[in-house]
């Protein structure tokens, strides 16, 4: 595929993205071909990606960065039919300059909104997630998270999937330098339909090795 991008000459960071590659792949493009490769014969078969991404320092403290993203392809369900997703993100952060703690608090969230075509029908469904993470100290985060889809009946992709779901996650991670970082994390999920609630845990380790070249920022 290709890609071009545009940095705008506005007063604010703008740039543009666009990109044309395969329909193609079973984890990340589902809602188009996914893992049935039909082949590219004509610019119709390709999977199209638009994205505008901006950057606000409202202050030294406080900044947003806003993006609006839309996808277009065609989709595995035959007799040319295809797929539209739509979204935008928000990404808040404020961080004192003049805290001796570094402390800082982040809230992230992205919407989407998808429609497939489908034999004899057009299937919509939406789907997004909230976050707040707070920085206390270099070595101390904690973090809260709420992800909620709507479903779709009749969905051959997700045929479980026809109701409203909803996920909550906690997050404790500590940093015990630049090079590493602990993780326990507590997530409860409600399938719906009057399904019993999903219980889960995750504790996990990251280590990185290697050159670790100070930053220019």
């Amino acid at each position: 595929g290709v890609e071009l991008s545009w940095l705008a000459p506005l007063p604010w960071f703008v740039e543009v993205v666009g990109s044309g590659t395969e329909a193609v792949g079973e984890c990340c493009a589902r809602s188009v071909y996914g893992s049935d490769d039909q082949g590219v014969d004509g610019v119709g078969d390709l999977l199209y990606t638009t994205a505008l991404k901006q950057f606000f320092p409202f202050t030294d403290a406080l900044s947003l960065m806003w993006g609006l993203s839309a996808q277009f392809g065609p989709n595995a369900s035959g007799n040319g039919n295809r797929s539209e997703i739509y979204g935008t993100d928000l990404y808040l952060r404020w961080r004192p300059v003049d805290s001796q703690d570094r402390m800082a608090v982040s809230w992230q969230t992205e919407v989407m909104h998808r429609r497939r075509q489908v034999p004899h029908d057009v299937l919509t469904d939406e789907g997004g997630y909230t976050q707040v993470a707070v920085l206390w100290t270099p070595e101390w985060e904690t973090a809260l998270r709420a992800e909620r889809v709507t479903g779709v009946a009749g969905d051959p992709l997700d045929p479980e999937v026809d109701s409203p779901q909803d996920k909550y996650s906690a997050a404790l991670t500590f940093h015990p330098s630049h090079f590493s970082r602990l993780r326990l994390q507590g997530s409860l999920g409600e399938p719906g339909d009057g399904r019993d609630p999903i219980w889960g845990a995750l504790l996990s380790l990251e280590l990185v090795a290697g050159t670790h070249g100070a930053h220019a920022f």
